[in-house]
């Protein structure tokens, strides 16, 4: 098979968010964002449940899924979605997000596995590249 024939595997991010939290301004922007560097992304929407966040991610064999998040419910979102990945055999998956989360709600979520947290004005090009070198670090293989 030629160089020409063969077909790069593009990164493939899930956005999702979890709960009654209606606010998607910034997880369409963030999704806008990553389509246009180039990454395939999968939008679930508005009023997900981490079960449906982790299946969707299992089903559309994802790298990486990106929580947005505003309701003040992330120290309950990140580590369900945590738990219900690992169940899945999806530890290979980055799990990541966004939204209103204060410092030290961080630092917990990040010793529980849950990757970078990005809060309000953070330049998009930061995630972006964030996730890209995520992948880059530690699925080296799977990604042209």
């Amino acid at each position: 098979m030629s160089e020409n024939n063969t077909k790069e595997k593009k990164i493939r991010v899930l956005i999702g968010k979890v709960g009654l939290d209606g606010h998607d301004r910034g997880a369409k922007v963030i999704a806008a964002a990553f389509r246009d560097s180039g990454i395939e992304v999968i939008y679930t929407g508005l009023r997900q449940t981490p079960e449906t966040i982790v299946e969707a991610a299992l089903q559309e064999d994802v790298d990486a899924i990106g929580i947005s998040i505003l309701s003040g419910a992330h120290m309950t979102v990140f580590p369900k979605v945590r738990k219900l990945m690992e169940e899945k055999g999806l530890s290979d998956v980055l799990l990541f997000g966004g939204g209103i989360i204060p410092e030290p709600d961080i630092e917990e979520l990040r010793k529980m596995g849950v990757g970078e947290l990005f809060t309000p004005g953070t330049p998009t090009y930061e995630t972006i590249n964030y996730v890209k070198n995520w992948v880059q670090k530690n699925k080296p293989g799977d990604i042209a």
